[in-house]
């Protein structure tokens, strides 16, 4: 295989791996899995994964920790995931996997306008890189919008063979996604968004106190881990809900804990390494792609006309927002170069004035 090719397999396949963890966590609530007690099991799953991973890489080389850094960490892992995996798991119940999906898209945009109120990036409304930005958040709005007021006609299943569920428990599913329920669902995700967002934006400035990344990210599910499961206590104190069984619940916990908290970190580090954030960024929609077909083939989703004109509105601004970044990135590497040659140029009409002197 071509060395070229490799990043962009390595992309799909990551959509793949998180459309999988939206239908797979999707089937396991329906199915009965409790959301808090899977958010505990999901970090303790990733914990196992990454402590031995870290310990052999990281190990001789970690700074040291400090207790300040480590109430930061502490923190970013409250917010960021914790409390940001238990809020979506609760709109995902009130909600769907195609849904789930589609505001995944949000995340680059949120981050950005975060970044904004955090005076760590600037609106310009003079520039064309800047006013796709600000277009961007705007469609944004529009999708989320259109996702929680909208749903038009229902579209035909592809099939009625449901792997992941049972025809029974979609038609549980129509019932329970009313109006009502389907909005709260909708704010509740763009909630859990917004937290991501957050942890975003502010791991960067822990990652600068604390520069080891692979440790970072284990130390955050190892105390993510304990805060899941004290929530889940406070939540869940029914003893035969926090029993794991031999059913899409115990595949749900092992897929997300193993392959996407652990198997996707390295893989999206690799990929972000060898073709940058953007060139991740703009695979997002793929996932969405992915949920909606797998969704409606496999578990028997009913999508409606809302979720997919919602969803091309969240992709719309997700391109227009990349587009004036990396419009703005490399108008700013153009200025340097620039910049450089100007400052070359007057450094040798300095020497040759000099030596005219002379």
């Amino acid at each position: 295989m071509e060395a070229g090719k490799k990043p962009y397999l390595a992309a799909i396949f990551i959509q793949f791996i998180y459309a999988g963890m939206f239908m797979i966590s999707k089937a396991a609530f329906n199915g009965g899995m409790d959301n808090f007690v899977f958010v505990f099991y999901r970090q303790a799953a990733a914990t196992i994964f990454l402590v031995p991973l870290a310990l052999i890489f990281e190990r001789k080389t970690a700074p040291p920790l400090s207790f300040k850094v480590f109430c930061k960490i502490f923190t970013l892992s409250l917010c960021g995931i914790t409390l940001c995996l238990n809020i979506y798991n609760v709109a995902l119940i009130y909600t769907s996997a195609t849904l789930a999906a589609a505001t995944a898209n949000t995340l680059p945009v949120i981050t950005f306008f975060l970044a904004v109120l955090l005076r760590m990036e600037a609106v310009s409304f003079r520039s064309l890189s800047g006013n796709m930005k600000n277009l961007g958040v705007i469609l944004c709005m529009a999708g989320a919008a259109t996702l929680a007021f909208y749903k038009g006609p229902h579209l035909k299943p592809l099939t009625h063979l449901h792997l992941l569920g049972n025809h029974n428990q979609q038609n549980n599913l129509v019932t329970v996604h009313t109006t009502k329920t389907w909005i709260k669902g909708v704010f509740i995700m763009l909630s859990s968004n917004t937290l991501w967002g957050f942890w975003i934006v502010l791991q960067g400035l822990v990652l600068k106190s604390y520069p080891s990344k692979l440790l970072l990210t284990t130390l955050q599910c190892f105390l993510s881990t304990i805060q899941s499961f004290v929530l889940a206590i406070v939540f869940q104190r029914n003893l035969h809900k926090w029993k794991l069984h031999w059913d899409i619940g115990l595949v749900a916990v092992a897929y997300c804990g193993f392959m996407v908290t652990g198997f996707t970190f390295y893989l999206q580090s690799w990929c972000i390494e060898k073709k940058g954030p953007v060139f991740l960024a703009m695979s997002t929609p793929l996932s969405l792609i992915i949920t909606m077909f797998c969704s409606s083939l496999f578990a028997g989703e009913v999508i409606s006309l809302g979720s997919v004109l919602g969803g091309l509105f969240l992709v719309g601004g997700l391109f227009a927002v990349l587009w004036g970044k990396s419009k703005e990135v490399n108008g700013r590497k153009v200025a340097d170069e620039n910049g450089g040659k100007e400052m070359m140029i007057k450094d040798v009409k300095n020497n040759l004035e000099i030596k005219e002197s002379v």
